[in-house]
């Protein structure tokens, strides 16, 4: 059975606790949900198996953090856990890449290729994520700091793994202001 008939009051289960469905933690791993969707549209759409692993091993962060995120403060664990490792291996992935892919010295229009222009949207809804998120931190919701952490340098990973895609089609970036 696809539906639980549990949610038709507009209430959703944390593992916790029952809240309305627009509470800020259902937004945050919704939205996280919607960035997992996107990163798996951009990793069908990518032409670099490089780019595809790259996105495997983030969907599948993003999915422990949005277990993590649906854990109620009083019924937190160590399971579900972003931690320093996750942060360390996508600094080390964005370093890489940038080593690789020179940048321009100006704005870039989004769109260049099909497979950088589905990063790029995807890197808006992790952005989206990454506030909604803060905003759960700054309100005392989660204490976890490497999930900050990670979705503030995920955003970068996903902008030089969006003009990784565009060199490897041999384009390059439009710029945001004409000339």
């Amino acid at each position: 059975m696809f539906y639980t008939r549990k949610g038709d009051q507009g209430y959703t289960d944390l593992l916790g606790g029952r809240v309305p469905k627009y509470a800020p933690r259902p937004e945050a791993y919704g939205t996280l949900d919607e960035a997992t969707s996107c990163l798996g549209l951009a990793r069908a759409l990518a032409t670099s198996q490089r780019t595809k692993d790259i996105l495997i091993a983030v969907q599948r962060d993003l999915y422990v953090m949005m277990a993590e995120l649906a854990f109620t403060p009083e019924m937190q664990q160590k399971r579900y856990h972003i931690t320093e490792e996750h942060v360390a291996r996508i600094e080390q992935e964005t370093d890489q890449l940038a080593a690789e892919v020179p940048l321009p010295p100006h704005f870039i229009l989004p769109g260049d290729t099909v497979a950088g222009a589905a990063l790029d949207v995807a890197r808006t809804v992790v952005r989206r994520a990454e506030r909604l998120v803060v905003k759960l931190a700054h309100e005392g919701e989660i204490e976890n700091e490497q999930v900050l952490a990670y979705l503030n340098r995920l955003s970068s990973l996903l902008f030089i793994l969006a003009r990784f895609e565009d060199q490897a089609a041999g384009v390059t970036p439009t710029p945001a202001k004409q000339a």
